[in-house]
Order: C-alpha cells, then structure tokens, then sequence
C-alpha cells in the first residue's frame, strides 16, 4: 500500500481551530430571496470558508481514531477523500467576482460527485472494524460523520442553487418564476406532508412491484389530520425519511400477511402544531424482531451485520436520496453527459404543483453517477439515516414496536424552520 502524501499539520491545526458557523432553513430562505451579485459573492466566501472548516474537523476525528481502525482500506479511502477536498475548496481562496463564483462552484460539484461513495465506504469500514472499538464509539463516530455530511452538502447544494438561479435569471426572460416562488436554493418553501406521503407511497410501491412481482397486493394507505399544514423544509430530507419509514412498512405487510388479497392498510396521522409538524405512520406488518430492535438506531452492531456488509459491497455509490432507489445504473449513464449543470431532472418524487417540470434542483446525488441497487438489496441502514436527518433540523424520529402486531413510527419536523442545523462541535467531541 502506497504511504500517503506528506502534509503539513499547522494548516489542518489552523482549520481545525474554527468553529463551524450553524445556519437555520429560515436563514437559507432569507437569504436567498432577491439575490444580487453581492449577495452571491457572500454566499461564496461563507462556503469557501466552512466547508474547508467542517472538513478538518472530520479529518480531525479520523486522526484521533486507533491506527487499526483508521488504517482500514474503506476508512483510509475516505480519509484521503476528505483531505483531497480540503485542500482543493481552501486553495481556491477569497471570491471577489461570479468568474471565482464558477470556479468555486465546479470545483463543489466535483468533490461532491466524489464523495457520494462516503457512506457505503464508510459503512462498510465501520462494520469490519465491529470487534476493534467499542460500539458505542463506533456509532458516535459514524453519526458524527454522517450529520457532518448533510451539512456540508446542505450549504454546497444550496449555493450551487442560488447560483444557478442567479445566472439564469439575469440571462433568460422566461425564467420560471413560479419555481422562485416555491423553492428558494435548497428550500422547498410550502412542504405539504400529505403530498409527500402520497408520492413516497407511489414510489416505494414502484420499489415493491419490483421486489416482489406485479401481483403483489400493496397495502393501502389512509392519511387524516391536518392535512393542508405547509411548512418550509429541504425536500430530499423529508422524502428519504417517509421513504424509509413507508418501505419498512409496505415491506412488513407484505412479508408478515404472507401476499393476503387485502392486506390491513397502513394509517398515518398529520398534526400541525403551532411550532411543530408531528407524523405518525402505523402498520399491522408485525413488528420489529425482538433481537434487532436492539440495534435499531446502530451502524456497527446487529444480528444482521455480516449480510449487511455483503450487501454494502454491491453499492458503491449512495447519496442517501430516495430518488436513487429508482434509476437503472444505464439512465444514469446517459444522462451524464447532457446535465453538466449539477441539475437533475425529472425527479420520481417531485415536490408538488409543478415543481417536477423545473431543472432547478442541485441534489448531485439524487440521480447522476448512482450505480444500480438492486430492488430487494436491504442495507440495514435506512432508520439510522433517517433519525439523523431527523434530528438535523432539532426533530426527532422515534419508533414503537409491538411484536406480533405492528409499528407506530413518530417524527416531528419544526415547522418554522428557526431552528440551527445541528452539528458536533469540536469542543464536544476534544472533551470526550
């Protein structure tokens, strides 16, 4: 194995050293409504400067883990990832005209078509390593890096959004204004949780159908409560979590009910509160086996860890989206070379109205460069990402199992969005 390249400590020390600024998705919105040249230069230089920050602070954490863990091939290629990405977003320095702003944004969409081979690398390092650290570390270590990974791409992908908006509008008339209305950046401003379950519901059953065959019955599923309640969220969160949490369940159903001709609906509640969205999905698919629940929330530990590394092994790309589930690995392949934007089209899952018609959306890894999944590959994986994603925003995903019967899923979403991205800090982390 080739030793790594030399690298001075003083500069990752220097970086370290920052604190990585937290930003809420009303601040996004804010800041994203009547942009000017100004407003996207200063855009450019908060991202030019945290994601190097929020970088070093991850390549921090891999310095401080035992030289057998670090030194695992899967963990050792991330690493080199993250420390190539470092320096190539540091060096680009200060943004002072939109020629920097291009430079800065095609040099974010390279490394984050790199990075979409984190998670299942990453995974997989941290499941070989199982015997090697305590688990407890373990699982802290990966949430840590995965919530550290949303953010990153958060303020990436908005930007390169806000960017593209930008552009577009000062070169094209019939720009679409009724997107601008809808989604500033990132942020999709009116989440309808209804129309998104509906959708999720659409597309999983599409993943099932695929799983199971075309005869499958797929249970039906009954949405009541507040059902007009909007709130302004990032879609792909929201749609990888009622993703998550709808698979699980359709698939119970389906397995625990042995293909009935009617199997028993799945019920989902929305209650709007004044600061909060709260979601409850239940299903009669069983319940969780008694020796998984466990390990529900953990990524090193479980009855089920050696399948799910072989299963790993076969995805060598996740941008943990829902719209991955979807595309065969040749559409992906076609439609490289014709979106070199960073814009994807056409999502399954589109947000509502008409937010499918527009090619406005920056998810780099909802659909470009995502190899094949295979429909009934389970990864083992899902509920964690999605408690993560959860609690980005200060929500929270809980699960209640009755063995036997079913599953009540809860998740909480704060509906004002005021609230700040929810990241390790170093501080908290050097006090370990």
């Amino acid at each position: 194995m080739r030793a790594p390249p030399w690298r001075p400590v003083s500069i990752l020390d220097e970086w370290v050293r920052r604190e990585a600024r937290p930003i809420s998705i009303k601040q996004l919105e804010i800041y994203g409504r009547n942009l000017t040249e100004s407003r996207i230069i200063n855009s450019a230089n908060y991202v030019q400067t945290e994601l190097p920050t929020r970088l070093a602070h991850r390549i921090r954490d891999m310095q401080t883990l035992p030289y057998v863990v670090v030194a695992n091939p899967h963990i050792s290629q991330v690493y080199e990832l993250y420390y190539k990405g470092f320096e190539a977003i540091r060096r680009i320095g200060e943004i002072e005209n939109l020629d920097d702003n291009e430079r800065l944004c095609k040099k974010i969409r390279e490394t984050l078509t790199e990075h979409l081979t984190t998670i299942p690398k990453l995974t997989m390092g941290i499941l070989e390593c199982r015997d090697l650290m305590n688990p407890e570390d373990l699982d802290k270590f990966m949430n840590t890096v995965l919530r550290s990974r949303i953010s990153r791409r958060v303020i990436a992908q908005h930007h390169l959004a806000l960017s593209h908006s930008f552009s577009t509008l000062n070169k094209s008339c019939s720009f679409d204004k009724a997107y601008m209305n809808d989604n500033v950046g990132e942020v999709f401003l009116k989440c309808n949780a209804s129309t998104v379950i509906k959708r999720c519901m659409t597309a999983i059953s599409t993943l099932c159908f695929a799983t199971y065959g075309t005869s499958v019955k797929i249970p039906s599923i009954q949405v009541k409560g507040h059902l007009t309640a909007t709130f302004p969220y990032i879609l792909s969160h929201l749609e990888y979590i009622i993703g998550e949490i709808l698979r699980n369940s359709i698939q119970g159903i389906i397995e625990t009910h042995h293909f009935a001709e009617e199997p028993p609906p799945i019920e989902v509640t929305i209650c709007e509160t004044p600061q909060h969205i709260k979601i409850r999905v239940s299903d009669r698919g069983g319940g969780i086996e008694p020796s998984i629940l466990p390990y529900l929330w953990s990524f090193s530990t479980g009855p089920r860890s050696t399948q799910r590394l072989n299963n790993l092994s076969q995805v060598p790309k996740m941008a943990a989206t829902i719209q991955q589930l979807f595309v065969p690995y040749s559409s992906v392949n076609n439609t490289q070379q014709s979106d070199q934007n960073g814009c994807f089209n056409n999502t399954l899952l589109a947000a509502s109205n008409n937010n499918n018609n527009n090619n406005n959306g920056f998810d780099l890894g909802s659909i470009r460069d995502l190899s094949e999944r295979p429909s009934n590959l389970r990864l083992g994986m899902g509920l964690p990402l999605s408690k993560i994603y959860a609690e980005y925003w200060a929500g929270y995903l809980e699960i209640e199992s009755m063995e036997g019967y079913g599953v009540d899923a809860y998740l909480g979403i704060s509906k004002l969005g005021n609230q700040n991205e929810q990241l390790t800090t170093r501080a908290s982390i050097d006090a370990v």
